[in-house]
């Protein structure tokens, strides 16, 4: 059985450690095919050590509906859901730690709106997942990696002694992979982004997705340009449902292909089931 065909297991241990590390997600040719629309993407950019380029399916669409984690993605928030954000981020080495107009690394946080998402008992639900694609070799750490606290989602009032990502927290770990690696976390879980100080460069693209209910972070509504020839599951993720922005709220079922990939209600029913 390969990693993504027991998605019940993938879903216990996300619900339980916040995030999921999964090896070999996109095929080599896919990952490299990635890569050369980013070296097009950065051309159009002004030189800087570090990018954030937000509404990045805008300029390359293809993971939108990543067939081999949409099933997956469904079964972790439901099937009324969108792309929420699709951000690239790339940082090149910077082993003294300039800081950059486009933050070459970000300190210790939750992601959310301010003010925040509503707390019951010091706890934040789960709003959003977002899946990080790794497009370059952060097979060690301190190469720009992302920076997690396993399990912090579940921490009643929670937050690390410091923000400051340059000193040691208790438990924090670095996610390690290769090009075509993937890792999935929780918007609730604490995270940041570690500098740069190795001689390779940081991508990663970031593709979230939340309840359509939700307003997306880097869009209004999706061009036309993208829908134009959207599968229906395509057009579900780009929030194009319904005239109606009532059904946003209580779709018809025709009108969320995406409930074809769950696997039922035992899946969801308590985000903060451990068991």
């Amino acid at each position: 059985m390969t990693q993504l065909q027991d998605i019940p297991e993938l879903v216990r241990r996300f619900r339980r450690d916040g995030y999921l590390i999964l090896r070999g997600v996109l095929p080599e040719e896919k990952a490299a095919r990635l890569n050369s629309a980013i070296d097009g993407i950065l051309e159009e950019e002004p030189e800087a050590l570090s990018y954030n380029i937000y509404n990045s399916v805008e300029r390359h669409p293809e993971l939108i509906d990543e067939p081999a984690l949409l099933p997956l993605m469904v079964n972790l928030i439901g099937y009324n859901i969108q792309l929420h954000i699709s951000h690239l981020t790339v940082r090149k080495p910077n082993p003294d730690g300039v800081r950059t107009e486009s933050q070459s690394f970000i300190h210790w946080h939750q992601d959310g709106p301010h003010p925040q998402f509503p707390r019951i008992h010091g706890l934040t639900s789960t709003y959003y997942v977002k899946i990080g694609y790794i497009l370059s070799d952060m097979s060690q750490p301190d190469r720009g990696n992302t920076k997690i606290i396993p399990g912090s989602h579940l921490k009643s009032d929670f937050a690390p002694v410091q923000k400051d990502v340059n000193v040691p927290v208790d438990g924090e770990m670095q996610v390690c992979g290769k090009p075509g690696d993937v890792f999935i976390f929780a918007q609730n879980l604490w995270h940041a982004g570690a500098p740069n100080r190795s001689g390779f460069t940081r991508r990663q693209l970031f593709m979230g997705y939340s309840p359509i209910w939700m307003r997306p972070i880097d869009y209004h509504k999706a061009s036309d340009r993208l829908l134009a020839g959207a599968s229906p599951f395509r057009r579900q993720l780009l929030g194009d449902i319904s005239s109606n922005c009532f059904k946003y709220y209580v779709p018809e079922e025709s009108m969320v292909p995406l409930k074809a990939l769950w696997l039922g209600g035992e899946l969801g029913e308590d985000a903060y089931s451990v068991e």
